[in-house]
């Protein structure tokens, strides 16, 4: 099995060109997705309103491409955020938390040789030729790759730097459209907060 690295925490928006967005009258799918918290939320912050939030980009994010892909990143994660309770911070103020995203989009690449038995095609069936005899027939065989996915956040809180909530969130299938699944997976990261944990653990979120 060959895996090839695709992207990285800043140029994510390379994959996501040719993806079909679901429209209103479109089923909706699931996607089955692990995540993991960790963290303690503090109890002082209000359930209803847990604070203003600016994101946080290093300086090789501040600058095109890697600027257009961190745009999508957030906006990816914005609603998720939204319905966590949380609020973009409005201009010219100070946020409460600080917010960093990452992102990453692993290929693997299956090889004919992988499989010891060679099911879903390989060699078979023994086949009786009327010239050259008996011989084992070769049938083509169309494995696609798989992707991996993965988003991550860090909330910390602004005045003390001091990190308050970590969540990833993971799945992996055929699709190479990583920008369509960025909102489902950035929803599944936050699904249970502000608990954390048991890690990892399996949610399911439509999309």
């Amino acid at each position: 099995m060959q895996r090839r690295h695709l992207i990285s925490l800043a140029t994510l928006g390379a994959l996501g060109g040719a993806g079909a967005l679901l429209g209103g009258c479109a089923t909706l799918q699931q996607l089955s997705v692990e995540v993991s918290s960790f963290g303690e939320w503090p109890a002082a912050r209000d359930a209803g309103r847990r604070g203003s939030y600016a994101f946080e980009r290093l300086p090789s994010q501040q600058q095109p491409p890697q600027a257009d892909t961190q745009q999508k990143l957030e906006e990816a994660a914005a609603a998720a955020l939204a319905r966590a309770g949380f609020t973009p911070v409005a201009a010219g103020a100070e946020p409460d938390l600080i917010v960093q995203l990452g992102a990453r989009v692993s290929r693997t690449d299956r090889s004919p040789w992988d499989d010891p038995l060679w099911w879903h095609g390989g060699f078979g069936p023994w086949r009786l030729h009327p010239w050259r005899g008996p011989y084992w027939a070769l049938p083509p065989r169309y494995d696609n790759p798989r992707y991996d996915r993965e988003v991550a956040l860090l909330i910390r809180e602004r005045a003390s730097g001091k990190p308050l909530y970590e969540a990833r969130a993971s799945s992996e299938g055929w699709g190479s459209d990583a920008r369509s699944l960025l909102g489902p997976l950035f929803a599944a990261a936050l699904m249970d907060f502000p608990a954390a944990g048991p890690n990892p653990r399996t949610v399911r979120v439509n999309y």
